[in-house]
């Protein structure tokens, strides 16, 4: 597939301004990206810029510490969705995590997956705050749930994606499953070997440069 489909052309700064959105989402629509990622307060302008495209909307929820309770980040799920929400990119709790209580994980990812219905659940694990086995471990707890990718991060904490992190997802879910990278990818190279990785997807701020080879 192209480097353009594979991208989630995002814009999630907490300053961000209308007219910034309509500018990611014009950049969107002109090179097909996967997706533009947004924060909840714009996704219906952006539903409404992208009707009728190719280019989903995707947005974050429990964003950027994942530390609201589960049905908190079910009921933004619902919201979301009923906004024009097409793909969900929740963060999980990472301090149940690094607790090990897995099952806790899991059962968050399971009920945003339930508010989500048929849309894309895609769970960022902010593996720069985890070790290999805590990366696994959260893995298998997304697939148990029933979510549809596992993403590297937030952007938003001490590290990004890595292509470590990366193969590390790739090789616990399997073939079939999704792997988005996520955090400091700001060039083809880096978008590319995140591909060659594992990654089925690419969350970056810098899409149009990415695939104009810069």
């Amino acid at each position: 597939m192209e480097m353009n489909r594979l991208i989630d052309h995002t814009l999630l700064k907490a300053d961000a301004s209308i007219s910034s959105i309509e500018k990611l989402c014009n950049e969107a629509l002109n090179y097909h990206f996967a997706s533009v990622c947004v924060n909840p307060g714009f996704v219906p302008l952006a539903s409404k810029l992208l009707k009728g495209s190719d280019v989903k909307v995707c947005t974050v929820i429990g964003f950027p510490l994942g530390a609201t309770l589960p049905k908190a980040k079910q009921a933004e799920t619902l919201l979301a969705v009923e906004a024009g929400a097409e793909e969900i990119d929740m963060v999980i709790n990472v301090s149940m995590a690094k607790e090990h209580q897995f099952d806790y994980v899991e059962n968050e990812i399971r009920l945003v997956k339930e508010a989500c219905t048929d849309k894309i659940l895609k769970v960022i694990l902010e593996t720069c705050l985890l070790t290999d086995d805590e990366i696994v471990s959260c893995c298998k707890a997304a697939v148990n749930a029933g979510a549809d990718f596992v993403k590297t991060s937030t952007g938003f904490s001490k590290g990004g994606a890595t292509t470590h992190a990366v193969k590390i997802m790739r090789d616990t879910v399997g073939p079939n499953f999704g792997v988005k990278a996520s955090g400091g990818i700001h060039s083809y190279k880096e978008a590319l070997d995140m591909v060659n990785a594992g990654a089925n997807r690419i969350g970056a701020s810098c899409g149009v440069e990415i695939v104009n080879r810069k």
